[in-house]
């Protein structure tokens, strides 16, 4: 792992990594509720700012606080890449024992970061903070249930009750690091690289400044990329699909042979046909978008696409 901070301070024992998209109004009094939280924390930590460009001026924020705490650090980068990819980046930059990450809209709560560490310290390598009851819009927590659900499914060594408050061990997120992708998705690397997780219920805030950047259009996306990366469950369905449509297509041809043999069968309907011609044909684009979204990712793969790209950053 790269460090961001002076190599030749002693690591600290926290670093934690945020990444921060539109967040501006709102790191400023993170900054101030993770220093509290954390203050008691033998070894000490640090602060890991990563500006994903939302278009506000979090990075002006970000070198402020930098400039003003030394234990803070900024990392600025090209372009959105994403709440995963900033994630892995700040993760990739971290120097801490534990790495904790969390998320900028103070919805999660870091005064729960110590019970986190200690639940951590009984010999978990990750350890997950859940809410009994999250405050979203009942579309986002409908949606985001039924996703967990389908890939507890497709990927049974998931655990369904990941979320972005987390607490991960420097030799797990030692392996993190090893994997870019365009397409990622940092708890299904977890679940691959270690089952050794816990939790702790934790209280989930209601949002102060702004509104969340998912819609559902982001949250299907996001599902569909998850799937496509890490279950082989897609190409399972549209085999199965083929197989049943190829059965289905027999029997029905049988059938109708049989009844056109004994007379009785007239001549047939012209929407009958239609109708099948545009069932199967609807089922083989589907077929063939599914197979394209898997040969999609294969050819970013190959082409060595980076996960992120770093514009700038401030020095702890």
């Amino acid at each position: 792992m790269q460090n961001l901070s002076d190599a030749t301070s002693p690591p600290p024992r926290v670093s934690v990594v945020v990444p921060v998209y539109r967040g501006a109004q709102s790191i400023g009094a993170l900054q101030q509720r993770l220093d509290a939280a954390l203050a008691n924390i033998e070894g000490g930590h640090e602060i890991i700012f990563v500006d994903d460009r939302g278009g506000d001026n979090s990075w002006e924020v970000i070198q402020n606080l930098s400039d003003s705490y030394p234990h803070v650090s900024g990392i600025r980068l090209s372009r959105n890449f994403g709440q995963h990819a900033a994630t892995l980046c700040g993760i990739s930059k971290s120097r801490g024992e534990w790495i904790a990450t969390i998320d900028e809209d103070l919805e999660q709560p870091p005064e729960s970061l110590p019970a986190m560490l200690t639940k951590a310290d009984e010999g978990y390598s990750v350890v997950y903070g859940v809410t009994e009851q999250r405050s979203h819009a009942k579309w986002r927590n409908f949606t985001s249930e039924v996703g967990r659900s389908l890939f507890k499914f497709a990927i049974p060594t998931l655990n369904r009750e990941y979320t972005s408050f987390r607490v991960i061990h420097r030799s797990v997120a030692a392996e993190l690091d090893r994997f870019r992708s365009p397409f990622t998705f940092i708890d299904g690397y977890i679940s691959w690289i270690t089952h050794d997780y816990a939790t702790v219920i934790v209280p989930h805030d209601e949002r102060t400044y702004g509104t969340s950047s998912y819609n559902m259009r982001k949250l299907i996306a996001h599902m569909v990329n998850i799937f496509v990366t890490f279950s082989d469950l897609p190409l399972r369905v549209a085999t199965w699909l083929g197989v049943g449509a190829s059965v289905g297509g027999a029997i029905w041809g049988m059938t109708i042979l049989i009844a056109k043999l004994t007379g009785a069968l007239g001549v047939s309907g012209y929407a009958s046909i239609m109708a099948g011609m545009m069932f199967l044909g609807g089922l083989q684009l589907l077929i063939l978008g599914i197979f394209g979204e898997y040969l999609a990712r294969i050819n970013f793969k190959t082409a060595s696409m980076p996960l992120f790209l770093v514009e700038r950053e401030t020095r702890a």
